[in-house]
This record gives structure tokens, sequence and C-alpha cells, in this order.
């Protein structure tokens, strides 16, 4: 495992949030992992693994999840104010662009910088999530997400992860379910829990449930950069109707299909890998000819 630096900052509203920095050469813009609605910034270790060293890594925990501060007002977790704390990140920083990785809701996020400022994403990799989502898996998303759920250990938890999402990941066993269930979860008060704020739930039901949002015009907002979709062959949520329409909508993108995983691929995958790697090199290849 690369080694990395733990930092924070104060998000626009005052939370103190934190990301995992790998360092990188500063010459090019940095890999900004996003993790999804209840991920953290220990999902990106596979991409860590691959890339950090030759490419800097900042790997983000969202308001609410991972380190970061918890916000009192549940109805700030929001993509709007998910993108504002990433902008202040950049500034911070100094960074101008970045090569923005968005998991799921990640993807969401990465989506509304474009529509805000997106001369800041140099390349986008948007990991099983586009402008229209299936009902079915946000059902599915709804009926677990936010419950207080806890374990007795880390085996326990990999051991229910294993059965209950045994149709969306069928060739991982269980010392890869073990692996994830520590990314994802952690020690507190004496028993493992999942590593997310569960008032989480309240903004992703309402959203869930609101009118939907017509959310192409965000997604074009990404034209003129480099765009990867990626797609799990079993996913509930990205249909194959929906990602085929993302390749016409804009130039410039590729759709890579993750065989054999659903919501979401883990990255680590080597079509995942491979995929991210190709968008790298159509960024460098912008950079060197801007025309």
């Amino acid at each position: 495992m690369p080694r990395f630096t733990d930092r924070y900052i104060n998000s626009p509203d005052g939370l103190k949030l934190h990301y995992r920095d790998y360092d990188g050469p500063h010459d090019r813009p940095p890999l900004l992992c996003i993790p999804g609605l209840t991920r953290n910034a220990r999902d990106f270790e596979p991409v860590a693994e691959r890339f950090a060293g030759e490419w800097r890594v900042i790997a983000v925990d969202l308001r609410g999840r991972g380190l970061s501060e918890y916000d009192p007002d549940p109805s700030h977790y929001t993509p709007q104010f998910y993108a504002a704390d990433l902008l202040k990140l950049l500034d911070q920083l100094g960074i101008a662009d970045a090569v923005f990785i968005g998991t799921s809701l990640g993807g969401i996020i990465t989506m509304v910088m474009a529509m805000r400022d997106a001369e800041r994403i140099a390349g986008a990799l948007l990991n099983d999530i586009g402008p229209e989502t299936e009902k079915r898996g946000l059902d599915r998303i709804s009926s677990y997400v936010g419950r207080p759920t806890s374990y007795a250990s880390f085996d326990d938890l990999a051991r229910s992860l294993m059965e209950n999402n045994h149709d969306a990941f069928p060739g991982w066993d269980l010392a890869r379910w073990e692996a994830f269930a520590h990314r994802t979860a952690s020690e507190r008060d004496g028993a493992i829990r999942l590593d997310y704020d569960p008032a989480i739930a309240d903004g992703f039901n309402a959203a869930a449930s609101a009118p939907p949002t017509d959310i192409w015009p965000y997604y074009r907002a990404l034209a003129g950069r480099p765009v990867t979709v990626l797609r799990g062959e079993l996913t509930d949520l990205l249909e194959p109707a929906v990602a085929e329409r993302m390749v016409r909508e804009i130039p410039d993108v590729e759709l890579v299909e993750v065989p054999g995983v659903g919501h979401v691929p883990a990255l680590d995958e080597p079509e995942s890998a491979a995929a991210i790697e190709r968008l790298l090199g159509r960024v460098l290849a912008r950079t060197e000819d801007p025309a």
C-alpha cells in the first residue's frame, strides 16, 4: 500500500473534512477520487496502489463519512454542498484542474462540478452512474442506507455483505468481502459500524421520492474533455440504453463494461484499471497538445 498523508480542510460552512493525499508529480492534474453514498476515501486504495507516485492521488471523505465531520444539518447532504466542498479543496491546494474519478454519488457530484466550473475537470471517470438511474437500484439502496446496524466483528460484517450481495458480485470470495468490510466500516463504541452518518439517508430518500430532475445538461457540461463511463455488467442502476446514450451525447466518451460485477465496480478489476490508464493517457495527450 503506498504511503499517504491524512490532511484536513474546513468546508465553506465550517466542517472539518478529511482527505488522503498520496504524493505524486505536481506538473500534471491529480486524480481526485470521490466515493459513493456510503463509502469513504479507503474505497480508492486500489486506484492508489496502481497510480500513486506516477500521479498524485487525492481521495476524499465527503462530509458525514469516514474521518470527516458529520453535518448537524442533514439537509446539507446533497451534491451541491459536496461540490462546494470540493471546490474549496481545489482552491485551498492551488489545483487548477483534476481528473475526477467519481463512484456512483461521486459521479453525480462530478457532473454538478462540470455545470458549476467545467474548467476544473481535466477528465472524468463516471463509475456506474449516469444522468438517469433505475428505480430498482434506488429502491435497493433505500432499503439499507441509514439503518443503525452494528456487527460483533469484521468477519461478521463480511459474511453479511457476502450473503446480501452475492447476486451483484458472484465471483467475490469471503477474503474479498473481508477486505471490503475494512474499507467501509470501523470499530466504534465496542462494535463494528459502517463509516457514515445514518442521517445521509434523509437526503437520499427525499431525492429518490421527488419528481425526477433532468441531469442530462449536467452531463453535457463535461463536453470538451475526455470522459470514461464505467458500467458493471450486473448493475441495477445504470441501464445499457442510458450508458449508450451517454456515448452519443458528447464527444470523446469511452464506455467500458466490467464483466461479472454489479453496482459498483471496485476499480481493481483489470478492465477498470485499464480504463483509468487509457483515460489518463487521453488527459496527457490533451495537456501536451491542447488543440
